[in-house]
Parts: structure tokens; C-alpha cells; sequence
């Protein structure tokens, strides 16, 4: 038993969606609007929540071989350098919640995934197809793009993304994304470039008030990626994900911060810039479905960067998703994807909640910023684990 599925978007939910589903047997046409499958970006963490999954579905060897594993979490204030709290990660995680912490290259996560997916022999995929129109009944669904191709299926699964034209065919009325009022800089250089005494093998997170900043190693550990989000208003396209920054604007947001993230911030050989646009958690299953149409990831529900699981929660439901299409034909396709809604909806509203709480958390000033530093400095792990998250 079988069905046949449009998948919009070539994303890494996409592309773990497209290869989850075709597991199951079901063929799939996978569309891009780019014209080349291709992901922009840098680093991508990824809890055991989100490595239990791509193991799943196979993809355990080729992971390992693209990640680095960070041997230990640590917080430390912007200002001194001084250290908040510590978690370790490495085999303590892996054994913990019988998965890995990786830290990964996202353009490698999506090479990965792309193999994975072109290997299979019922996935399709079209790239330019900028989707502009979605129909459907109670048998099918068409969609049609802007270089007058059309696809039709026995479903259509959304996974486009923040300005998902597919959200449109789920929620009337909807709304478009917000901004939040904070700006991202990525950067990323090779470690050796760095003085060893910069060099970075673990996820260290310095907080400060308006602004945290986060450096990890990706590909294999030889590259380091550093992030800093602070609250600035965007002067450019809020769709572009990929901006050119420098560290004088960097700096005019967020002020010279302490010695230690300062020296870091200035070795950086350059900086690329986005601002962040949100929208609130969900509030029911039927934002995730309707009848032949569900969204994941992005599309669905976007992920402030506060919880590091915009990627974790985009993989965990492709896999969903697959499970609950598992042995479903076409006429079965509509409350297979009520069951998917159903499962998803409220542990992804949970963590969309979790990190809107972070982002204050992490960017406090005044009195709960000094609330905010003797808690981590008593409770230390306690605090930083997510046996919620990463277990689920």
C-alpha cells in the first residue's frame, strides 16, 4: 500500500521527509524553488532527539563522518568570561539518551540527505519550481509552479519553510511571520587559523545583556562556527537568509563586549547577517494538517535559534510523518496526517514556548540577568540538560 506525494521544499526537512517517506515505500516528487539543491548557512546542532532519527533512517555512518562531537556544553558570561555552568556531552549525552551530540555543517547535513534521497528510486526531484498555486479536492491534490509545470498527487506536504506559500492551503485567514527585533551573525573559519587557546572542541555560549553568542565545531571538528544574536532592528530584505555583515555593525548593535568573546569576534575572517522572524507556538493539530495538505518544520512551526532545534524538530517530524503513513494508501492519506498532527502539535508548540523563554532568559539585564548567573552557577547541569527534549 502506497501513495503518491508532492513534497514542496528541498530543505533539510524536506529532504529527510522525502527519504522517510520513500522507506516506507510511497513515491515522491520533490520540489525546489532554487534552482539548484543547496543549503545556505553554517553550523546546525543536533540533540540526541534529532541523531536518534537520522540513525533511524540509516544514515548513521555518513553522519558520523561529517560531525564533530562536542565534548561539553558551557555557558559563560559575555562581560568576564567567566564560567556560568557546564554540561558534558560526548559519551555522557550518547549514553544518557542512547543517541549522540553532534555539531554539524548544515550544507553537509544537506549533501548527506540529498545522496540519501537521490539514491532512492522513488523519489523525483525538480528544482525551479517555485510553487504559486495549491488545489485540491477530496481525492487529489495539483499544484502548479511559476515555470507552468504542474504536479498532481494523492497529498502535498509543505516543508517551504518561514513564507510558506503552502501554509496558505492549511490556515484561513493566516498571518505573515513577524520580526522579532533581533538580528544573527554567522561566521566561520578554520580552527588551525585560530591560537590554540581559541580553538574550540565543545558548544560554549556566552550571554550577555541584549546579545548571547555561540561557537561550536562543525566539519569533523577542523571548522569552528560562531553566531551572535542581539536585539537590532534589519535594515535589509527580511526573506534573506544570507545578508553580508561586518563585525563594525556587529559591534555597533551590540557594543564591545568582554576580552575573551571580544578576541574571538575580531578573528572571524568575515560575517554574514539575518534577522530572525517568528510566529507564535501553535495552538492546535489543525495548524500542522487538513485533509490531503500537511506542513513540518518551518512552514508549520518556526523555531527561534534560543533551543538549537529548528533542524531537530523539522527531522523528528519527517519521521513522524513516515510512521504515520506506514501501510496507508491514497484513500487513507487524510486521517494519516490528522494522526501525524495530532502526535506533533503540542511537543512542538512546547519547544517553539521553550525557546521564546530562552531568548529572554538569555538576553536579560538588570536584576534578572544577577537571578539569571547564580542559578546556573548553583545548579549548573541541572539547568542545561533537556531530558524532556532530548529522550522524546
Amino acid at each position: 500500500m502506497a501513495a503518491h506525494i508532492i513534497v514542496a521544499g528541498g530543505g533539510i526537512g524536506g529532504l529527510a521527509t522525502a527519504l522517510a517517506l520513500s522507506r516506507q515505500g510511497h513515491s515522491i516528487d520533490l520540489l525546489e524553488q532554487a534552482p539548484a539543491f543547496a543549503e545556505i548557512g553554517a553550523g546546525v546542532q543536533l540533540g540526541p532527539n534529532a541523531t536518534r532519527r537520522l540513525l533511524a533512517l540509516g544514515l548513521g555512518k555518513p553522519l558520523a563522518a561529517i560531525a564533530a562531537k562536542p565534548d561539553a556544553l558551557t555557558v559563560r558570561s559575555a562581560d568576564s568570561n567567566a564560567v556560568l555552568a557546564r554540561m558534558q556531552l560526548g559519551s555522557a549525552v550518547e549514553h544518557r539518551y542512547r543517541a549522540p551530540y553532534y555539531s554539524v555543517h548544515r550544507a553537509d547535513l544537506h549533501a548527506l540527505l540529498l545522496k540519501a534521497v537521490r539514491a532512492q528510486k522513488k523519489v523525483a526531484l525538480s528544482t525551479g519550481a517555485r510553487i504559486v498555486e495549491a488545489r485540491r479536492d477530496d481525492d487529489f491534490v495539483c499544484v502548479a509552479s511559476a515555470n507552468a509545470h504542474a504536479w498532481e498527487g494523492d497529498a502535498l506536504v509543505g516543508a517551504d519553510g518561514l513564507w510558506s506559500t503552502v501554509r496558505q492551503q492549511v490556515i484561513e485567514a493566516d498571518t505573515p511571520p513577524h520580526a522579532t527585533g533581533h538580528m544573527a551573525w554567522r561566521a566561520i573559519i578554520a580552527q588551525q587559523a585560530l591560537p590554540a587557546a581559541m580553538r574550540c572542541n565543545g558548544v560554549e555560549v556566552w550571554l550577555g545583556p541584549k546579545l548571547h553568542a555561540v561557537a561550536y565545531p562543525v566539519r569533523g571538528g577542523r571548522l569552528l562556527n560562531v553566531v551572535v544574536i542581539a536585539e537590532s532592528t534589519s535594515t535589509g530584505d527580511v526573506r534573506d537568509w544570507d545578508q553580508a555583515g561586518s563585525l563594525a555593525a556587529l559591534q555597533s548593535a551590540t557594543g564591545r563586549s568582554g576580552a575573551g568573546l571580544q578576541k574571538l569576534l575580531e578573528a572571524m575572517p568575515a560575517w554574514r547577517t539575518w534577522a530572525l522572524s517568528d510566529r507564535p507556538p501553535l495552538k492546535n493539530a489543525d495548524q500542522m494538517a487538513s485533509g490531503r495538505i500537511a506542513l513540518l518544520g518551518d512552514a508549520a512551526h518556526p523555531m527561534l535559534p534560543y533551543l538549537a532545534q529548528g533542524a531537530g524538530m523539522a527531522i523528528e517530524d519527517a519521521v513522524a510523518l513516515a510512521e504515520a503513513l506506514g501501510g496507508v494508501d491514497a484513500a487513507g492519506v487524510p486521517q494519516a496526517f490528522a494522526r501525524y498532527a495530532a502526535a506533533r502539535w503540542q511537543r512542538n508548540a512546547r519547544v517553539q514556548a521553550r525557546a521564546h523563554r530562552n531568548g529572554t532568559i538569555f538576553h536579560a539585564t538588570g536584576p534578572v540577568r544577577l537571578g539569571r548567573d547564580v542559578a546556573m552557577r548553583v545548579l549548573g547541569a541541572l539547568l542545561l540538560d533537556q531530558p524532556w527534549l532530548y529522550a522524546g
